[in-house]
């Protein structure tokens, strides 16, 4: 470990390379770099940011895939003191156009595929200098190679180094600020429980544009993992980051779905990390037991956290899922991390509530951003003046201090004066025979305010009607919890990090009212 704090990002890479220089840093497609020649790359990156005129305060953008660059520049960057927007190559044109409108980037870094969004969204009118990642004529290599190296100008732990634009589920993406001293803390936290060390590799999947590709990528180099840093989470890469030697990974319920759906071969193949947590969107009982039945040496982690608290600030430990004394505690989200507080409050008296009674969830903890990119209001609605930031979920606290997610406030079904949460009956739903997916929403209803109306992927083949699901729903749950309707769909809509987008299922039912 350091014997040196840990004050800025690019300390532990520092770190590294001093006491391991000529191990593997990180592999990024063929190319492996051991961490002296990583460093070194990201100092000649420094000095050719510094060249072109970025310093503290100064921001910069990059919309690709996932790649080495993304990583480097936020790095970089950091070490004068200036910021990586990390956009997601999924928007739409228009939705590009916002964010580099909101960021204000001196530079623009965008993947060669890319270049016809670019040119879609306005960039070259937004932004002074744009260079391309990739392609015959790889811009950013070229810009990187005509840097001199640059130690950069150390930065102060409260400067905002990365912005990360939430995922956007209930309205407008906001900038979320997280600073130097916020992700070193979210690292060092997270890997309190991760244990990721020298001797075990990092495979980062999900998207760079999400905490859990850029936070997550930190925790492995905080402590001295090799990262595999794929393009894209496609089966095959991943099979061949594990075939590599991978040891650790963090991906989201949507894929594990995937895996064990591709049977034995792929099954078997994926049994070789050690350890799988797993976030971002709700994993179904059924298929957390099958998982981990089916992997029966590896360890699972369940995450809860936030954009805005750089990543994870709870997790339910491997321990914790094979426990058969609480079995109980497998829906939950397992226990704030070291340096966390949790608390639920009453969301209209903001009184803390007892012990299993629900309420939203608060917390603190200085792995909080600084605040929205120019959203003031926004951010004085999130953020208490003692230090509390108030999720939007709604949960419950045990009295072991076990967190548990009911639902998105703005989620929550209220029907006769009867709260819903939806992933209570969602987990229900998902054990329905013929039932692949599925989730429910609040809908009008004249004589109870909202209806409960679930909206569900048949299994291939399967031949389900809506009494089906109503029936099996009703012999489990509460009569108000059960849906009273039922739509079935080919495909649930999604955010890129595999959150339904349940704004969008209830938008038809509610207009004009």
């Amino acid at each position: 470990m350091a014997t040196s704090p840990v004050t800025l990002l690019g300390d532990r890479l520092d770190h590294w390379a001093r006491v391991r220089p000529d191990a593997a840093a990180i592999t990024f497609g063929e190319r492996t770099l051991t961490w002296e020649q990583w460093r070194q790359r990201i100092l000649r990156l420094t000095g050719a940011l510094r060249a072109s005129g970025i310093g503290a305060g100064d921001r910069l953008a990059v919309l690709d895939l996932n790649h080495i660059a993304t990583v480097e520049l936020t790095l970089a960057a950091s070490s004068l003191g200036a910021v990586t927007v990390v956009a997601n190559f999924r928007w739409s044109p228009d939705q590009v156009r916002y964010a580099l409108e909101d960021s204000g980037p001196a530079i623009l870094f965008y993947g060669a595929q890319f270049s016809d969004l670019t040119t879609a969204a306005g960039a070259d009118a937004l932004v002074s200098r744009l260079v391309a990642i990739g392609g015959e004529d790889d811009g950013y290599e070229t810009f990187l190679a005509a840097g001199q190296p640059d130690e950069g100008s150390r930065a102060e732990p409260e400067d905002v180094c990365l912005i990360l634009y939430t995922s956007g589920t209930t309205g407008r993406p906001k900038g979320a600020q997280l600073t130097h001293r916020s992700v070193n803390a979210h690292s060092k936290a997270a890997n309190s429980l991760l244990h990721m060390g020298t001797g075990d590799v990092n495979l980062v999947a999900m998207p760079l544009f999400h905490v859990g590709g850029s936070c997550y990528a930190q925790v492995g180099i905080y402590g001295g993992a090799h990262t595999i840093l794929l393009r894209e989470p496609a089966p095959a890469a991943l099979f061949g980051a594990i075939a590599r030697g991978a040891t650790h990974t963090f991906i989201v319920p949507a894929v594990i779905h995937g895996i064990l759906a591709a049977g034995e071969q792929a099954i078997a193949a994926f049994g070789g990390l050690k350890v799988i947590a797993y976030g971002a969107s709700p994993m179904p009982l059924p298929m957390l037991r099958t998982a981990l039945s089916a992997w029966p040496e590896t360890g699972f982690l369940q995450v809860f956290g936030m954009t805005e608290l750089s990543g994870a600030v709870t997790m339910l430990t491997p321990e914790a899922h094979r426990d058969g004394v609480h079995p109980e505690r497998l829906a939950s989200a397992g226990l704030p991390l070291p340096g966390v507080e949790a608390r639920v409050a009453d969301p209209v008296t903001l009184d803390d509530v007892k012990p299993g009674d629900t309420g939203e969830i608060w917390i603190r903890t200085i792995q909080a951003m600084r605040g929205y990119l120019n959203q003031a209001q926004a951010t004085a609605d999130m953020k208490t003046t003692d230090g509390w930031l108030r999720t939007g979920d709604i949960g419950r606290l045990d009295d072991a201090g076990f967190l548990y997610i009911l639902d998105r406030l703005k989620d929550m079904i209220i029907t006769g004066g009867e709260n819903v949460y939806g992933p209570e009956v969602e987990s229900v739903l998902s054990a329905c025979p013929g039932v692949s997916e599925g989730v429910i929403i609040g809908v009008p209803d004249d004589r109870w305010g909202e209806a409960v109306k679930a909206v569900v992927v048949p299994a291939p083949g399967a031949q389900l009607t809506a009494a089906d699901v109503i029936a099996f729903c009703r012999e489990r749950l509460a009569h108000y919890q059960c849906p009273s309707s039922v739509d079935f769909v080919e495909d649930l809509p999604r955010n890129p990090t595999g959150k339904v987008l349940k704004r969008s299922l209830r938008e038809p039912y509610w207009a004009g009212r």
